[in-house]
């Protein structure tokens, strides 16, 4: 189990762990309903964001509620999840951002400080990410971020759309990660 207290940052951005109290606040950046074309849950209903949220708080994952840390406005969430300790891998996923913080760089953001506290800290041997096969603007984020696109599972995951997504995984390995830190784009 992970400890649910991790608090990552850098210069521009904060992630600490997410809080009931974000909710109201949350809501008013996720209801643009297209946002939910790629994800399992409609997180412009109110009760959909509490369920999304709820294995945060019985510890099953790690949410975390990102915020610009000069306006200390929340820009979206990401989380790790899937941890395990025995095979010494975590996926990084549950992540969105509000479309004013989308294309600016927070992203992929996120993605460094959550895989520098997971392959330094945590001593993984692999970070796990993975999207719809239909999300470009996503996949194509991964990889210029230098993660490595490895495969689909075809009628992986049931979406809050109804349609069942071909699930594409990315991930990033132990000895991967000082080159692809050096190089972070």
């Amino acid at each position: 189990m992970l400890e649910s207290t991790i608090t990552l940052q850098n210069h521009q951005i904060l992630l600490r762990p997410i809080s009931k109290q974000d909710f109201p606040f949350m809501l008013t950046l996720t209801q643009e309903k297209e946002m939910w074309n790629y994800f399992t849950s409609d997180l412009s209903i109110p009760e959909e964001l509490e369920k999304w949220a709820q294995p945060a708080f019985d510890g099953d994952r790690v949410q975390f509620t990102v915020i610009d840390k000069e306006t200390q406005e929340i820009l979206g969430s990401s989380a790790f999840g899937n941890y395990s300790k025995k095979d010494e891998r975590i996926e990084i996923g549950w992540t969105w951002l509000g479309k004013p913080s989308q294309g600016k760089g927070v992203n992929s953001q996120m993605k460094f400080l959550m895989m520098e506290y997971a392959f330094e800290i945590l001593k993984v041997k692999r970070v796990e990410i993975k999207t719809d096969v239909l999300n470009l603007p996503a996949r194509k984020a991964m990889l210029k971020m230098g993660i490595i696109e490895e495969g689909v599972l075809r009628s992986h995951t049931l979406l809050c759309t109804g349609r069942r997504r071909d699930t594409i995984y990315y991930s990033v390995l132990e000895h991967e990660w000082p080159t692809l830190k050096k190089n972070w784009k």
